[in-house]
């Protein structure tokens, strides 16, 4: 088990070393490692050597300079000049909140970014503003639209966030196939086959072999549904901003093509639309009754969205975090091209 201040350090390590400057590596670091913390290694470290190669090769820029291409007041349009994504949504969060400190709501949209991590990083930081969060963003093709059988539209994830009373935050973060494509990538690096219901093969045939998902289909959640809320989050995140979208959006696991993925961020005051005590109180009450609900079988408790993770995080952050052999291999060639020592920690994991 590795510290997560450990594994953060590293990660920055890394960045910095790729020419990322020391806070912005700390930031994309930091984002990676609590994914893994809240137990999403999807979403994780093993994505660092990917962002590693897209800045060699200069697909995604190592110094982000994010511009201004409108300002409205409660309202901006933002250019990411293809820098790192997660610099630049933290960076058009901020201005999302400033404005609703201004206005009671924020609304930012951006274009030309890069793969930001999950999406719920950045929306807990806007919810810990004591703004309700939501952010839209496209990604490269994953599924086929319904009735197709050619993959054209992104998981395009989405996240709600708001501010908590005694429970924390309330937190929502889905992509809209049946399963977000990192839990694949994911299964990849454990070597581990996927459930059924996942994907199918290019070909249309359903598959549990991860590696056949990702270069096939992966499967809609909610049918029809799940494509239709989809392909709304690219009319968001890509057509509306001026970004790319359908299948002109590139992933982070392609080492040499810019992404061009778009996001489209909404902060609004909580008490520009409420009294905050009030609201702590009923979301409390909806949070108490939601849990108190007769259990189905098999289940041992509800949860409301968000609190799986905070647990992990909790968890995480005093016994360490555990990272997959194929994951730990990723960052000790990331270390040795860097000429960066290698951390104790990498001895004792492999061991």
């Amino acid at each position: 088990m590795i510290p997560p201040s450990d594994l953060v350090a590293f990660g920055t390590a890394i960045l910095t070393s790729l020419g990322v400057p020391e806070p912005d590596a700390r930031l994309v670091a930091d984002s990676l490692v609590t994914a893994d913390m809240q137990g999403h290694p999807s979403h994780g470290m093993l994505r660092l050597e990917w962002y590693a190669d897209r800045l060699r090769s200069g697909a995604m820029r190592a110094v982000t300079d994010v511009a201004t291409v409108i300002d409205g007041g409660a309202v901006a349009v933002l250019d990411g000049r293809d820098g790192v994504g997660q610099v630049v949504t933290a960076y058009a969060a901020r201005d999302a909140v400033r404005r609703a400190a201004e206005h009671g709501v924020g609304m930012v949209a951006v274009r030309d970014s890069n793969h930001f991590g999950t999406a719920a990083y950045f929306t807990r930081m806007i919810a810990a503003e004591g703004c309700v969060a939501l952010l839209t963003t496209n990604g490269s093709p994953a599924m086929a639209p319904w009735g197709g059988r050619e993959k054209s539209v992104g998981a395009n994830p989405w996240s709600i966030a708001v501010p908590g009373g005694r429970f924390g935050p309330v937190v929502l973060d889905i992509a809209n196939t049946t399963v977000a494509r990192g839990k694949i990538y994911a299964a990849l690096e454990r070597e581990q086959p996927i459930p059924d219901g996942w994907a199918q093969t290019a070909d249309g045939t359903p598959t549990t072999d991860p590696r056949q998902a990702i270069d096939g289909l992966i499967l809609p959640m909610a049918g029809h549904k799940g494509y239709g809320i989809s392909f709304m989050m690219d009319v968001l995140s890509g057509v509306l901003t001026g970004s790319s979208y359908a299948t002109d959006v590139t992933g982070p696991y392609v080492p040499d093509r810019r992404s061009g993925c778009g996001h489209l961020l909404l902060a609004l005051r909580l008490d520009a639309v409420a009294d905050p005590a009030d609201y702590a109180h009923r979301l409390d009450d909806l949070i108490d009754r939601t849990k108190a609900v007769p259990r189905a079988p098999g289940f041992d408790e509800i949860f409301y969205p968000g609190e799986i993770e905070d647990r992990n995080a909790a968890e995480a952050a005093l016994a360490g975090v555990r990272l997959p052999e194929r994951t730990l291999r990723g960052l000790e060639r990331l270390a040795k091209a860097g000429a960066i020592p290698l951390p104790d920690w990498m001895s004792v994991c492999s061991s």
